[in-house]
């Protein structure tokens, strides 16, 4: 039944891998974008799920670790998951941030709401799973972070009329590391080394002398999905491998026209066995698919340009309260918490029915 019927639609297996495996690029379009990988489809191949097929075709390879930035291939898995784990590390994976401000004096140009929007977005280097979320509200030093900004302007006494702007004044420019961490209760037995912004450097505000802040403020756990300033991630984002076929030779003034059409090393021109230059496929990974390429008739004849369907490299910039890795590692727990959830809602109905 299965040769029949793509003897009958002019479908070799070729065709048929490419339209499960493959999403295709053209000059106006994007062909096979969505998957069509469920039992039926095609007539003689078995696309039911499996858990053991799973089991030997998932994968992930770590490219880079570098602390707060991580690159990995996750390999093997259908794009809703690949998309799950995203959002997961967006909007559900907790950090520490400022949740309340108690502004005592203000009287820098900045409204205080501004300013407290702005303080709400400073990382702070505290481990978010050593904390409770807040219930009620009652702080307590399982829930809560104090820390103090209290920084006044004023006029360096030691400095000459022509002296440098940044010589002239004393606090000048309040910054980050002007946050004093107050502990609560036993947290500075908990945490000897301090509690302090992830980056000392962040500029807040602008003073002139006379001018002074003074802020008291409590950090409380939560999630980007309440608030971005809770999300953990400067950004967490997949892409599908891209995939360049050179379906010809490609030699001469042509071969360097083609690797002008892509981002740098993802061509190279080499000479042949023939002592001819000829373009080969150097590093497709590193394409960002500009179709670029379909610009020139003659070239677009020649390639094609494709991305594997379920192999999606990862990028993820954390913000500074957990690593990368750490990250990912978080976004795991919760979706296993949410499948224990859905399993546990599940039993229950089930035996709810059967009484």
């Amino acid at each position: 039944g299965g040769e029949r019927w793509m003897h009958k639609n002019r479908f070799t297996m070729a065709d048929i891998e490419r339209l499960r495996t493959r999403v295709v690029l053209r000059e106006d379009r994007v062909e096979n974008t969505a998957s069509t990988a469920f039992p039926g489809t095609y007539p003689g191949i078995d696309d039911s799920w499996s858990f053991d097929a799973f089991q030997k075709t998932f994968h992930i390879d770590v490219i880079k670790n570098e602390g707060l930035e991580m690159e990995f291939d996750f390999v093997g898995a259908d794009a809703s998951i690949a998309n799950t784990f995203r959002r997961i590390m967006i909007a559900e994976v907790p950090t520490i941030a400022v949740e309340t401000c108690q502004i005592y004096n203000n009287t820098s140009l900045i409204p205080d709401e501004t300013l407290a929007h702005r303080l709400g977005l400073v990382p702070i280097n505290a481990d978010p799973r050593s904390f409770d979320f807040r219930k009620g509200d009652v702080a307590t030093a399982v829930d809560t972070l104090v820390f103090t900004l209290a920084v006044t302007c004023q006029k360096n006494p030691k400095a000459g009329k022509d002296a440098p702007e940044s010589e002239r004044y004393i606090n000048a420019n309040v910054y980050s590391r002007h946050f004093e961490w107050v502990p609560q209760g036993d947290q500075k037995d908990q945490y000897p080394d301090g509690i302090r912004p992830v980056h000392e450097d962040i500029l807040l505000a602008k003073l002139r002398p006379g001018q002074e802040i003074n802020i008291e403020l409590h950090c409380v756990k939560g999630i980007g999905k309440d608030h971005a300033k809770f999300s953990p991630v400067a950004t967490a984002s997949y892409r599908l491998l891209p995939e360049i076929i050179l379906k010809k030779p490609i030699i001469g003034a042509d071969a360097h026209l083609l690797k002008s059409c892509f981002s740098p090393g993802v061509i190279e021109v080499r000479r042949n066995a023939q002592g001819v230059e000829e373009a080969r496929v150097a590093n497709a990974r590193g394409d960002t698919m500009s179709r670029e390429v379909f610009r020139h008739k003659h070239l677009a004849e020649a390639v094609d340009l494709q991305r594997v369907r379920d192999h999606f490299i990862f990028s993820i910039e954390s913000t500074g309260a957990l690593s990368a890795a750490d990250i990912f590692r978080e976004s795991i727990h919760v979706l296993m918490g949410k499948c224990d959830l859905l399993l546990a809602e599940l039993t229950a109905t089930t035996s709810a029915m059967k009484e």
